[in-house]
């Protein structure tokens, strides 16, 4: 399931204004391509000035001198949309796109109609108002605004450009593939680190709060049609960075201040479980590393291995309770994860698609409970009951969408979902 927003009067600018960063595959990463304005934004001189004055309080708090001055300036909506349409083209490949729209499909995750890219285009160009570039060390914040307002933007903004100059925020622009868990970790740290930082400096004075709130009530950064309208995977895996990050940054800034949250860009979280229980992340429980073959040949002429990623704690806990509506239950099941990988598969036809899960748990009893919810979802997602239940720990349905086996050995808990006709879902389950 693709990494790549809770109550509508929280969407406010201090998620909006780096929205794009987790999308585009770097923190708040702008494309170093981006035309420059012929005209200068007649706000630019305004935003240089309250650019100065936000950045050194923001030092301030932060505990990060400024080693150089940021450049900044203002643009307009076309600018900052045309900007984001490009960096989505250079940061995804239209077979990346298609493999993750496939993927969330065939999980039941958004409807069979939803297009993946387009929404993705909407959904940022409604809530950009502003972004740091590390790759051109620049600042741009959203004319259409009013500049009070967004002065609590600003301070998020300009903690991504005190992270870059302490940190090197670059160093993630070229993430990994295939390891999409560890990767929004890392961007919980970079997010939830800005976000600590704004709501301190919206706490010093009751002038900043009740501008902040007054954008707020009027809407100043922008429509929340499309984040409404989002599929719940989407929206949550978008706030996730900002709301567990700034949770996850709070823990360690009472643990030791801003030099422990400091120290973890260069200790930094390996997976959603350590950002989801800090403890892990104290005493250094990593995630094990697990592999899923390729059955690309037993499945049959013209399939292939389109895409494989790490799922993690956070999204099996979304996997689950998108059909389960529980997230006490859903929490659980999720609780004891060790590791995971799941790939998907495509055959010739675009009705032929499979996707392969397996999962490592603490404990037996960590991957029975996570076991027994995953056929629960199954019955739900699919409307029909298992054809066959055995007392090993093996539960097989077959649906309109092909054959579906959901296998426990020991803590090791095994999925596939669409065999197609004429292939033995167990076999598949055993090569696993």
């Amino acid at each position: 399931m693709s990494k790549k927003i809770r109550a509508r009067n929280l969407l406010t600018p201090m998620f909006v204004a780096a929205l794009a960063a987790l999308l585009l595959a770097g923190a708040g990463a702008a494309s170093s391509q981006r035309a420059k304005p012929a005209v200068v934004n007649p706000k630019t001189a305004a935003v240089r000035e309250a650019t100065s004055e936000v950045l050194r309080e923001t030092s301030e708090l932060r505990k990060l001198p400024v080693l150089r001055q940021v450049r900044s300036g203002a643009q307009s909506r076309a600018e900052i949309e045309q900007m984001l349409v490009r960096n989505l083209n250079e940061s995804v490949t239209a077979e990346e796109m298609q493999a993750s729209e496939t993927t969330l499909k065939k999980l039941g995750m958004v409807p069979q109609d939803f297009q993946l890219r387009s929404f993705l285009i909407k959904l940022l160009a409604e809530q950009v108002a502003g972004y740091y570039d590390p790759k051109t060390q620049e600042f741009y914040l959203a004319d259409w605004i009013d500049l009070d307002g967004q002065r609590p933007v600003m301070a998020h903004e300009l903690t991504h450009a005190l992270q870059d100059q302490h940190f090197n925020l670059r160093r993630f622009d070229k993430w990994p593939k295939h390891d999409s868990d560890a990767e929004l970790s890392a961007h919980s740290l970079i997010e939830g680190d800005a976000s600590l930082v704004m709501m301190q400096y919206i706490m010093r004075s009751p002038t900043r709060q009740l501008s902040f709130m007054k954008s707020m009530v009027t809407g100043g950064a922008g429509s929340t049609d499309q984040i409404e309208k989002a599929p719940r995977v989407l929206r949550e895996t978008l706030l996730f960075p900002y709301f567990q990050g700034m949770n996850w940054v709070s823990q360690l800034y009472r643990r030791g201040g801003w030099d422990e949250v400091s120290a973890a860009f260069t200790k930094l979280p390996k997976s959603t479980e350590q950002l989801l229980h800090a403890d892990k992340y104290f005493a250094g429980e990593e995630p094990r590393k697990v592999a899923v073959k390729d059955i690309s040949n037993v499945l049959g002429k013209g399939w292939h291995m389109a895409d494989n990623d790490v799922e993690g704690e956070w999204g099996y806990y979304l996997l689950l309770d998108e059909f389960l509506n529980s997230s006490d239950v859903s929490k659980r099941a999720s609780e004891g994860w060790g590791g995971d990988r799941y790939a998907l598969f495509m055959g010739p036809n675009s009705s032929d698609v499979l996707v392969a899960q397996k999962s490592v748990w603490d404990t037996d009893g960590d991957a029975r409970e996570f076991f027994d919810a995953y056929v629960k979802r199954t019955t739900k997602r699919y409307g029909v009951e298992p054809s066959e239940v055995a007392e090993s720990g093996r539960q097989v349905w077959r649906t309109k969408e092909g054959g579906v086996c959901v296998e426990l050995t020991g803590a090791t808990v095994l999925v596939v979902e669409g065999v197609p006709e004429g292939v033995d879902a167990k076999a598949l389950v055993k090569m696993l």
